[in-house]
């Protein structure tokens, strides 16, 4: 294993051991509380563009699963087709797994797809530093090639533009009782897995494709990374299918930020964001609160909401939005993951109330 140093743009030096593929790489630093699900997580298209620091100790032990594909195109284990998270970063690997679906180890399958790991880190550490920092830019540089030091940036990055679907796809055609048009600003498998669990036909479009042409009982706008103010043909296309009132419009995370924009509403970046499977939200007006799981750095300004809107979700750590809801029309949005894949699936009922509305 060969020496590698992270630095922070504050200065801070972290030294550990690569285990993936060995090449420097730059990106945001980010933290991700949840104990389980690095293979989900390294191919969420959410997290295009970040270096991934998981704060739980042990990372490796149950292997990664087979990288196999549905007969739609989907990977039956996987969020997407391959690792978007520029790197990762644990405490302590573990080389040998054991694990009834387990086909390789973590460490072979981040070389086989060219991205970088460290171990041996103090990940609690570098998480202090982060959330009283804020998460920052950060490069992964090998020791003994102090000269090839990698640079990036993430703000004012369309990263959507990066991982969103490049062409219109289908799926369940001619068999869903109802038609949903699903912007794709990065979306994970399971909210596709999810919405056809349900019997919909879905027509899967490019981010800032216009589908207000086409035929459809619903919109859903999808999850994925970076910042939403990059994403304005996207909030153009949206408000252009609110002239239909009767619309319903479904939306989660980057779905929440987009449209929350189309309404009016202003975005912020978060210190630290948001990343894990245990935030606590409740729905407003209730005292009805669930656990979710969660992976955004942004967030809805709830003081820039129209009159005509409401928060629907706040989150209880933070008091900082959580979803929305238009107060006549069938529109309303969640910031955190129902598909929760991986994570709690407490709130899965909401896809159930988006298909109802059909």
């Amino acid at each position: 294993m060969r020496n590698v140093t992270l630095i922070l743009d504050d200065g801070s030096r972290f030294h550990g051991k690569s285990f993936g593929y060995e090449k420097p790489v730059a990106g945001e630093v980010v933290f991700n509380t949840a104990m389980t699900g690095y293979p989900e997580s390294l191919t969420d298209p959410s997290y295009a563009g970040q270096l991934m620091t998981l704060t739980y100790p042990l990372v490796g032990n149950y292997g990664v699963p087979p990288f196999t594909f549905e007969a739609n195109g989907l990977p039956t284990f996987m969020e997407s087709e391959k690792i978007h998270a520029e790197a990762i970063i644990v405490s302590d690997y573990s080389e040998k797994y054991s694990h009834w679906n387990a086909v390789e180890s973590l460490g072979d399958w981040l070389k086989r797809e060219q991205v970088p790991g460290i171990t041996g880190i103090d990940t609690r550490e570098l998480t202090k530093v982060l959330r009283e920092h804020g998460v920052m830019m950060g490069k992964i540089v090998f020791d003994d090639e102090p000269e090839n030091v990698p640079e990036a940036a993430y703000a004012g990055v369309n990263y959507v533009d990066k991982v969103s679907c490049k062409e219109v796809i289908r799926y369940n055609e001619g068999e869903g009782k109802k038609k949903v048009v699903l912007v794709d600003c990065g979306v994970k498998s399971n909210i596709i897995r999810c919405l056809l669990k349900r019997d919909v036909e879905i027509i899967r479009v490019p981010w800032n494709y216009d589908f207000n042409g086409l035929e459809f009982d619903g919109l859903f706008i999808s999850n994925g990374p970076g910042d939403p103010d990059t994403c304005d043909a996207a909030v153009q296309n949206i408000r252009k299918a609110m002239q239909n009132e009767k619309l319903p419009i479904f939306g989660i995370c980057m779905g929440n930020q987009l449209l929350s924009k189309a309404g009016g509403a202003k975005i912020y970046k978060l210190k630290y964001g948001h990343r894990s499977h245990n935030q606590p939200v409740r729905m407003v007006g209730t005292e009805r609160c669930f656990i979710t799981s969660q992976n955004h750095g942004y967030a809805v300004d709830n003081n820039t909401l129209g009159a005509d809107w409401e928060p629907l979700f706040i989150n209880m750590n933070d008091g900082s939005n959580e979803g929305i809801r238009h107060k006549k029309n069938p529109w309303f949005s969640a910031q955190f993951h129902p598909e929760a894949a991986s994570g709690p699936t407490d709130t899965e009922f909401l896809f159930d109330e988006f298909v109802k509305l059909l």
